[in-house]
């Protein structure tokens, strides 16, 4: 087991690594606009998870994760490289769905405040279906004799 800072700097050298592998080295038509969110690391620095979202379609996204897939050796003998670990861990790619759970939850939001709106807008006129004040006051006439 490792400290989990180191595990931790390790993890974000690797997001650094594979970012900039994509983004200068990988030349591959298949590759759409790819960000890397994450990477997420073992305890034992041997297995390395790399989030990433991809702006596009559903048919970007599946051909952006077969080339990721088929460049995974090259960007994980980089890794081994600059971070010069004894094991070189494993790389597994996963499309992360915060963005789209992100823009899910904006949309959700958007459509309450509409809804917020439009209750306040019937509202502006509205009146009360009785008094307005339904509390009894005592008259000012009355002395409060028990």
């Amino acid at each position: 087991m490792v400290d989990a800072a180191r595990a931790s700097k390790l993890a974000d050298r690797i997001q650094q690594i594979v970012a900039e592998m994509l983004e200068r080295r990988i030349k591959d038509p298949r590759l759409g606009f790819v960000t890397v969110t994450d990477t997420r690391i073992t305890a034992d620095l041997r297995d390395a998870t790399v989030f990433y979202t991809v702006f596009g379609s559903d048919a970007e996204r599946s051909d952006t994760a077969a080339a990721l897939e088929s460049a995974k050796g090259i960007i994980r003998a980089e890794v081994g490289r600059q971070t010069g670990v004894r094991f070189t861990p494993t790389l597994t790619f996963r499309h992360d769905p915060l963005p789209d759970s992100a823009r899910q939850l904006d949309d959700l939001i958007n459509a309450a405040r509409a809804r917020d709106a439009e209750v306040a807008r019937r509202a502006e006129g509205a009146v009360y279906a009785g008094d307005a004040d339904p509390y009894k006051k005592p008259d000012e006439g009355e002395d409060d004799q028990a």
